[in-house]
């Protein structure tokens, strides 16, 4: 009956959201304590699920993905109620579907390009889900799109080719309002491709080729997972933890060996925070890939930016660090803008990991001794970087300002609608556009009021004014995430960045690769080039700090 009503409210609103009910249910979210949700999706939307195998489809890999709640032992004492992936493979390789240790994350699934997979997505949890496959190129129905949501016992059946280049990629919960908790939750998993031309480079492999998953987290007394403990401000904030796991484990100790070297593969599957990551001992940092590719060439630096959902791969030589030695990675310090006086530094009391500050990350124990002959490569991948001459919009890009209006997170002045679409979001298939994505926080005024977004905005084909509200100049860092593909980045235009910010983190980011997410710190812009092909359908993009995603700063782009 349930599902009835759900499908006739899906027929009767068609592609328009009730805005009123939207806000109420958010109201309600903002308000938990502890992370164990029991409402169901907040979207009021559910599609038809993809329940049938094609015939035609022969997969290499054919397995089942299971999201379910269990218990876990985190700490010493009261089990931890999680929400976790689990992966039983029907058909292929078993080694490619790992479990990630003792941890809630995982598993890591491990394809090459050119493989075509089966997932059949099973939940088994109290309310509707889909999953994301972060970065991959896919068509629309597999993309995990909030619309495609399905309820507890249901099965969403997956089919795909491995397209993308050999990179780090992720997979994670996508149902609209209700990310932010079911990815903090512990639902996530790395999703490794390889190809040809890394294969060629001969990088590490197996057991020097390690996964480092950074999350933070906050628990009370009993061990149970704490989430919007501050209710609304952690909601416009973006949700801070108290304290870093590594791979979904406490205890950030990792046991590594002397006279070998390594390829870690770090993910920030945090909710907002991001990091300023840098080896203790100023050791610089070698960076060989960057979310969807390899680099040219390693690039050394001194720290790197790694926002939400970003993922870097990093090259560690261990061949003359002595067995007993250790290297500790931290977070250093910097200025997130507002975002750290009003949600981090305002909020010391509460959190001792203020966004911002300087803490650990990792420790690296060197407590064994062995050999390998990895080489790093001085050079890795053909960029083959998009070429502006061939974007149809080379003078005049598509822009996306993302503000906060009338005490929402917007895209252009517009928030999510489920299968809302705009002319301006609206391209041809094989075609290359450039896109200027804009952070349009405000700046303070004299009287140390806040100045709201005063740019214009278009609004069903019109220009109108926007003046700002109460909040509406709210400084706070965006990652700006698209689905479906991977871009270049052309341009950083830092000339509307306060320069205490900008100081602070200049010399993190990585501009060359392919990439899928992208940080934005107040006052940024950066210009991407990007190629839509191979298919047709509705996308997203939006921004990555989840409890601004889950609050509608996201929107759809459709291919035609």
């Amino acid at each position: 009956m349930g599902k009835l009503l759900i499908r006739n409210w899906k027929i009767m609103e068609k592609n328009k959201i009730d805005r009123r009910n939207f806000i109420k249910l958010g109201s309600l979210g903002a308000t938990v304590v502890i992370t164990w949700p029991l409402l169901n999706s907040c979207n009021g939307f559910a599609s038809e699920n993809k329940i049938t195998i094609n015939p035609d489809f022969q997969a290499d890999l054919d397995f089942e993905l299971t999201a379910k709640e269990t218990d876990i032992q985190l700490f010493q004492g009261n089990t931890t109620k999680v929400w976790m992936f689990e992966g039983n493979v029907l058909d292929g390789d078993k080694t490619t579907v790992q479990k990630l240790g003792k941890s809630y994350l995982g598993p890591i699934i491990r394809v090459r390009k050119g493989q075509k997979i089966r997932v059949r997505f099973k939940n088994q949890l109290p309310e509707e889900s889909i999953v994301h496959w972060h970065g991959m190129h896919v068509p629309e129905e597999d993309d995990g799109h909030p619309k495609d949501v399905i309820a507890n016992g249901e099965t969403y059946v997956y089919e795909f080719e491995i397209m993308n280049r050999a990179g780090t990629y992720w997979f994670h919960p996508h149902p609209h309002g209700r990310t932010g908790p079911q990815v903090y939750n512990g639902l996530a998993g790395l999703f490794v491709v390889t190809d040809d031309e890394e294969q060629r480079l001969k990088l590490p492999s197996g057991e020097y080729d390690v996964p480092v998953v950074l999350q933070d987290r906050q628990f009370d007394n009993n061990n149970q997972l704490v989430y919007l403990n501050r209710g609304r401000m952690d909601r416009m904030n973006g949700f801070l933890g108290n304290r870093i796991l590594v791979n979904g484990n406490p205890d950030i100790k990792l046991s590594l060996k002397s006279g070998c070297a390594y390829r870690l593969r770090f993910l920030n599957g945090s909710n907002s925070r991001f990091y300023k990551l840098a080896w203790e001992d100023g050791t610089p940092l070698v960076i060989i890939g960057k979310d969807g590719s390899l680099l040219d060439s390693p690039k050394s630096k001194p720290y790197v930016m790694l926002g939400v959902a970003e993922r870097i791969d990093v090259w560690l030589d261990l061949k003359n660090r002595p067995q007993g030695s250790q290297m500790i990675m931290k977070s250093l310090s910097f200025s997130p803008g507002m975002m750290g006086m009003m949600g981090g530094m305002m909020g010391r009391g509460r959190n001792n990991l203020p966004l911002g500050s300087t803490y650990e990350i990792l420790k690296i124990n060197i407590d064994k001794t062995g050999s390998n002959d990895f080489e790093l490569p001085q050079r890795l991948a053909e960029f083959n970087k998009l070429d502006p001459a061939t974007a149809v919009n080379r003078n005049n890009p598509r822009t996306f300002r993302f503000f906060m209006r009338r005490m929402q997170w917007t895209i252009n002045g517009r928030t999510w609608e489920m299968t809302g679409v705009t002319e301006e979001e609206t391209v041809k298939l094989d075609t290359t556009e450039i896109w200027e994505i804009v952070n349009s926080g405000g700046r303070m005024m004299g009287n140390g009021n806040m100045m709201g977004e005063r740019g214009w905005m278009r609004n069903r084909g019109e220009m109108e004014r926007d003046r700002g509200m109460m909040g509406g100049g709210m400084q706070m860092p965006h990652p700006f995430h698209i689905h479906h593909l991977q871009f270049n980045i052309l341009e950083r235009d830092v000339s509307g960045v306060d320069s205490r910010i900008w100081n602070s983190v200049k010399d993190g980011f990585i501009d060359e690769g392919w990439q899928d997410t992208v940080l934005l710190m107040p006052g940024m812009s950066v210009k991407l080039i990007m190629r839509f092909e191979d298919f047709k359908g509705l996308f997203l993009y939006h921004c990555h700090n989840l409890e601004h995603e889950d609050m509608g700063m996201m929107r759809n782009f459709k291919i035609e």
